[in-house]
């Protein structure tokens, strides 16, 4: 079998991108000093051992040995594509097939279709393209880091050449959340490393606005200075603030300003709800605040409670303080009094201290002679 034939050539098939090289290399088992040779798709004679027999600079000898011939194809070409043979010119001719494919790499993904700025719930639609690719490219969008779902590839085969050029479209119903978000269109190709070649697209939106009162402090107090800031959180920026008191006119030491509602100095009248409408072109939302004036010497109440609850927790501890000294005091009065009165027996009706303590002894001997009795 050819298997067992030690002059019957082996090489193997091999993949490679169009620019890059590749190797293709014919080995024998055995040496009956016959010259190995390799030739290209069309027959041509490239190699013949260590001679050159074909004037392309791109195809270099790599080692020739005895046993083995491989050399280099540089600049890789489409037209390169096909089947290469290694012969050993035995009796008979002995041929090994190496089959070269090469992949046409996909050009950096353009994305289309999108000019102008969408107000919110409309629709946008995109579209990638990329060209040249072989096999056929897959496009993949994502918006940020999450992968999304766009419509099936179309694939057209590029005239008078092997390559195809793949396209998608997205359509995407576009949120607030979605102004200023990154639509990436990346081509998923065996010529490239995931994430080699892609393009991104910014969506801008156009929403009307989120308005939110905000005040100068959380202590307007009686005769001093004051201000409310109206915050209105739209695309385009807003272009007009329109300040007004619900059920009443404005305060006449009230100043508009802009998105500003300044007070020259706080009186207790001014109490109410201030309304803010803001328009931006796209929409108009209003936000609302209820001034409440305080007495000139009012303290910040949120400090008050601070205040109440570190005076709570500073007393807790003090009493569970307390209770663990008295506790402690009251353990170690009572084992105090035993141990006096197992120190004293006998020493109580001593007229002296050194009488006692020569009593307490006794007693102590005492006992122990009683218990050696009675062992």
């Amino acid at each position: 079998s050819v298997n067992d034939d030690p002059l019957q050539p082996v090489t193997s098939d091999e993949t490679v991108s169009v620019g890059g090289t590749v190797t293709l290399t014919c080995r024998v088992a055995e040496s009956d000093n016959s010259s190995l040779q390799w030739s290209n798709t069309a027959q041509q004679t490239l190699y013949f051992g260590e001679k050159r027999a074909l004037r392309d600079n791109r195809i270099q000898l790599h080692r020739s040995t005895s046993t083995e011939l491989s050399i280099t194809i540089a600049d890789v070409q489409l037209s390169d594509e096909g089947e290469y043979t290694c012969s050993i010119f035995t009796m008979p001719v002995r041929t090994a097939r190496a089959t070269v494919t090469v992949l046409g790499v996909p050009g950096k993904p353009q994305i289309s279709g999108f000019e102008n700025a969408v107000p919110e719930g409309g629709k946008v639609t995109l579209t990638c393209i990329s060209t040249g690719s072989k096999p056929p490219a897959r496009l993949i969008w994502y918006r940020g880091d999450q992968e999304l779902e766009g419509r099936p590839d179309v694939v057209e085969p590029v005239p008078d050449d092997p390559t195809y050029n793949v396209s998608s479209e997205l359509t995407l119903e576009v949120s607030r959340s979605d102004d200023n978000a990154l639509i990436t269109c990346a081509v998923d190709h065996p010529s490239l490393a995931p994430g080699d070649k892609r393009s991104e697209q910014a969506l801008r939106v156009l929403y009307s606005p989120e308005v939110v009162i905000s005040p100068e402090n959380n202590l307007p107090r009686e005769g001093e200075k004051f201000f409310l800031q109206c915050l209105g959180n739209g695309n385009p920026e807003p272009t007009s603030y329109m300040w007004e008191k619900k059920d009443g006119e404005l305060p006449p030491l009230a100043k508009v300003d802009g998105a500003f509602l300044r007070f020259e100095m706080l009186n207790k009248s001014d109490n109410g709800v201030y309304l803010c409408q803001v328009d931006n072109g796209i929409g108009n939302n209003q936000g609302e605040y209820t001034l409440l004036v305080q007495d000139p010497t009012a303290m910040l109440t949120s400090s008050g409670v601070d205040h109440a609850v570190i005076g709570g927790v500073v007393a807790v501890i003090v009493f569970i303080l307390l209770c663990l000294l008295i506790v402690l005091g009251r353990y170690l009065i009572r084992h105090k009094g035993t141990y006096l009165t197992h120190e004293a027996k006998g020493s109580d009706d001593a007229p002296d201290a050194d009488t006692a303590i020569i009593n307490a002894e006794g007693g102590h001997s005492g006992a122990e002679d009683k218990k050696e009795y009675f062992i």
